[in-house]
């Protein structure tokens, strides 16, 4: 079979997030190809993470067996996030709907199978419909669209489209809410590279207590300020949080720029705890299930701390209210005592794959709201 995932991320990208992993696991199958969307002029003033592939735009490349193209255009369609401009938004979609990259035209009549990451990408599924409507349809539901407060174009298009996918893939059952109540529902959790542990050692810490808080996504930068004062024996590493030191961090925190995933595994390993710093106010519950950074942990036994809503049912992390001191401390306190044990063990991507392709073959695919 021939792949096609057309997503806002980059395969290129240092950094990683699971639409990567699914992407590499597909190469194994067969001809795969990236196509990255919502790239323009515009993304220097959001601090796109895909801005240092520009040079690359609008060029057909291939990065480790998969082909990428990096779309860039003039402008692209973006939420205004005011209703009166409405109108204008709607332009920007239909336009960029109606003129796409000849390149995405090509690899769209050349799929077998298409998947498209939640976001902006359910946009062109009238147009694979068009070109190829043979072709499967994946919807990989990497986040709700009201969290990451997509145009109202994107979520009355998904709302009508979803009936006629292949599947509409979830990570988690909390995200059933953000989807039409449909028969092509499937729970597919986040997979898993369990090739990371041959890439966690040596150490990169000197005795003592450390702990790591890896990735950018929802970053609270408050929690080091009461952390590092609470805890001046602790070293807390703070890895690619896309923020600068804040003045409120005490000597103990140590900030790093954003490095490729590989590079971050020995931190996690090796460290006494892991941290998931997410703002209260925007942490979806479905972060439980789906959080890459707390998957990670889990898998190397890493106690965690993460606010009350990431949570879930893991034994291993240690929930506490953003902004309360009391309760960071007393998060941080338990898993500083806890043992290093593992939750639950995730499925292989090979798993996640297979599932996704044929979702009604498996029995634990079926959605169980509660």
């Amino acid at each position: 079979m021939r792949f096609l995932v057309i997503s806002a991320h980059d395969y290129r990208s240092p950094r990683k997030a699971g639409i990567h992993f699914l992407a590499a696991e597909l190469a194994k199958l067969g001809p795969t190809r990236f196509f990255s969307v919502r790239y323009s002029s515009l993304s220097k003033f959001k601090s796109d993470p895909r801005e240092s592939l520009d040079a690359y735009a609008n060029q057909k490349a291939v990065f480790e067996n998969v082909e990428c193209y990096l779309w860039k255009t003039l402008i692209h369609p973006f939420n205004t996030g005011k209703p009166r401009l409405r109108g204008f938004e709607n332009f920007l979609f239909l336009q960029y709907i109606r003129h796409p990259s000849p390149v995405l035209v090509e690899w769209i009549k050349e799929a077998d199978a298409i998947f498209f990451e939640s976001g902006i990408a359910p946009i062109f599924f009238d147009l694979v419909k068009r070109l190829n409507p043979n072709a499967k349809t994946i919807y990989v539901a990497s986040d709700d669209l009201g969290t990451i407060n997509v145009a109202d174009f994107v979520k009355q298009t998904f709302e009508r489209v979803a009936p006629r996918m292949s599947a509409i893939c979830l990570k988690s059952r909390f995200m059933a809410s953000g989807v039409p109540n449909t028969a092509n529902r499937y729970l597919i959790p986040h997979g898993f590279d369990f090739s990371v542990g041959e890439h966690a050692d040596p150490s990169p810490y000197p005795p003592g207590v450390h702990a790591v808080s890896v990735g950018s996504m929802l970053f609270d930068p408050a929690f080091f300020v009461v952390a590092s004062k609470q805890f001046p024996q602790v070293v807390f590493h703070v890895i690619g949080s896309g923020t600068p030191p804040h003045p409120g961090y005490g000597d103990n925190v140590r900030v790093y720029d954003e490095m490729p995933h590989r590079q971050t595994l020995p931190y996690i390993k090796h460290a006494s705890f892991g941290i998931a710093p997410y703002r209260s106010a925007d942490v979806p519950r479905y972060l439980a299930d789906t959080s890459l950074k707390l998957i990670q942990y889990d898998y190397f036994k890493l106690p965690a701390v993460c606010p009350h809503a990431a949570v879930g049912d893991y034994t291993s992390r240690f929930g506490y209210e953003p902004g309360n001191a009391e309760s960071i401390t007393a998060a941080i306190r338990n898993a500083m005592q806890a043992p290093r044990v593992s939750s639950r063990k995730p499925l292989h991507w090979s798993e996640v794959v297979q599932r996704m392709l044929n979702p009604a073959e498996f029995d634990d695919t079926k959605l169980q709201v509660s």
